[in-house]
């Protein structure tokens, strides 16, 4: 992981020139720069606003609380669903950034002044995870399989305990429980795509 955005844009060589220029265009604003999660981010107050990204097929500027931008020239994209205020420009070239150097200036100030006057998403905390009587049982008997289950996230553990809550069948539940051991004992959530 890069300590530094040198060490970053050193570690994409293959979007040097185009990494580059995204820092210039933040660095001649107001933001803080600073590295988050091993990547260059833009920072005020100690609010994060924006961030640079190199990947295998673009390069991209992420604005953090991208979803109060107006986006009149229609260049922001949604990363995946999952994500609330986040929003992305990307770019496969130096020239296609340098072509659009103004217009994503436009969108840093108004990100900045948007930060400035407060607007961003409140994430809420996620719900607590409740265990169904049986999984509890089921886990407390298998010590390797509750081990294994306490490995995935909150979210992932809080699927499977809807999983088992849904059945109505004490029939069901037992299939159901089966069927998540084997997934649990091998790291695999139950929604997750696996062959």
């Amino acid at each position: 992981m890069a300590r530094t955005v040198e060490q970053y844009i050193y570690s994409n060589q293959h979007w040097d020139k185009e990494l580059h220029k995204l820092r210039e265009i933040c660095n001649n604003s107001e933001l803080t720069e600073e590295v988050k999660w091993g990547a260059p981010c833009y920072t005020l107050n100690g609010k994060n606003v924006i961030g640079i990204n190199g990947f295998k097929s673009y390069v991209g500027i992420w604005f953090h609380q991208g979803v109060f931008l107006k986006d009149p020239h229609q260049l922001l994209e949604q990363s995946d669903d999952t994500t609330k205020g986040l929003r992305k420009m990307m770019f496969q070239s130096l020239e296609e950034i340098e072509k659009k150097e103004n217009i994503i200036k436009e969108y840093v100030e108004e990100a900045i002044q948007n930060q400035k006057e407060g607007k961003e998403i409140n994430i809420s905390k996620p719900k607590e995870v409740i265990l169904p009587t049986e999984l509890i049982e089921h886990l407390d008997k298998n010590p390797d399989l509750k081990k294994a289950f306490e490995k995935f996230t909150p979210g992932k553990q809080r699927e499977f305990a809807d999983y088992i809550t849904d059945a109505k069948q004490t029939a069901t539940k037992d299939r159901r429980l089966k069927k998540i051991s084997e997934m649990i004992l091998d790291g695999i959530g139950l929604h997750d795509k696996y062959k």
